[in-house]
């Protein structure tokens, strides 16, 4: 019997999934365990499921001299240093593919809500001084005909994609290698290189993965690349924006508008960011639909129940601790 640390609160079959085994999770009226909490829970553990906001460093790997597997509740793993768990041998997993379509799905509710300005027009009906309808009042982009460029064209920038033609979109895509011409066929995606993508598309939308190459991607000189009335919208990772020149950009009235569910220190959202009307703000829920997160749950529950049953788990990051 393995003793697996849960977190959080997840949803799911995971008791199901990790029956016969001890599992440490907080109390039913509470969310997440404290640090405190974790930390000692961690000092025997033999597994550990965490949400992204646990940063499984060499610190907190040091602390669990038995555990043999970290299955992240995510995607992205830019939370683990795999490089540190892997000279511990300890197995890191995640979650792809679950949540592909709920994240497709925020990303187009995003691009719609920039696109029509819904922030300010929500705001003007609620303020009690709306004077009736006016022929020029909260223009906004027409998305039939335009331009949506893809940064990454994985399976979320795919699923966005097929969303996007749907309403008349042209798609192209940066990516470091192409992707299968069967698959650029179906979608009508073009690849270009990045600096073509940011001076041609109306929409840029990010869906690469956050690393080293990546962080700050989206910095001052690729903001100014963009069209002056462009949108930018970001619900991978809040790093790749720089967030400092990015609000200086729409503080300059360049850029249509920004679609964002991730920032760069999370919880934190800069209060300048905040009071942009153009802005269109949401607290990372990209994957928040019932069956996204339930599979998300399980999907790592799977991971850690397969390798203390002696199977190869599904989705490993370094595979050469197996």
């Amino acid at each position: 019997m393995a003793k697996i640390v849960i977190s959080a609160r997840l949803p799911g079959r995971l008791s199901e999934i990790l029956a016969g085994h001890q599992i440490i999770a907080p109390a039913a009226d509470r969310a997440v365990l404290d640090p405190v909490e974790l930390r000692a829970a961690l000092a025997d553990a033999d597994a550990l499921l965490p949400l992204l906001s646990v940063r499984v460093d060499q610190a907190l790997l040091d602390a669990a001299p038995r555990l043999r597997i970290v299955a992240n509740y995510a995607v992205g793993y830019d939370n683990i240093d795999v490089p540190a768990a892997t000279r511990r041998k300890v197995l890191v997993t995640n979650t792809p593919g679950v949540l592909t379509e709920a994240t497709a799905d925020l990303t187009m509710a995003l691009l719609l809500a920039a696109a029509r300005r819904l922030g300010e027009a929500m705001a003007v009906a609620r303020s009690g001084q709306w004077r009736g309808w006016e022929p020029e009042q909260l223009i906004g982009l027409d998305l039939d005909g335009a331009e949506l460029g893809l940064i990454g064209l994985g399976r979320i920038g795919q699923a966005v994609a097929t969303r996007a033609r749907a309403f008349g979109m042209r798609i192209v895509y940066a990516a470091p290698r192409p992707v299968a011409p069967e698959v650029e066929a179906a979608l009508g995606a073009r690849h270009v290189p990045l600096e073509t993508l940011l001076a041609s598309a109306d929409v840029v939308s990010v869906h690469c993965p956050l690393a080293p190459a990546t962080r700050h991607l989206i910095d001052a000189r690729a903001l100014q690349r963009m069209k002056p009335e462009a949108i930018l919208i970001n619900t991978a990772r809040g790093a790749i924006l720089d967030e400092g020149a990015l609000i200086g950009a729409l503080e300059r009235g360049h850029l249509g508008g920004v679609g964002l569910d991730v920032f760069e220190d999370e919880p934190r959202i800069p209060q300048r960011l905040s009071a942009i009307p153009r802005a269109i703000l949401l607290p990372h829920i990209g994957s928040a639909a019932r069956k996204a997160r339930a599979r998300m749950a399980e999907t790592a529950a799977q991971s850690i129940a397969d390798l203390f049953a002696g199977r190869r788990p599904a989705h490993p990051l370094n595979p050469e601790v197996l």
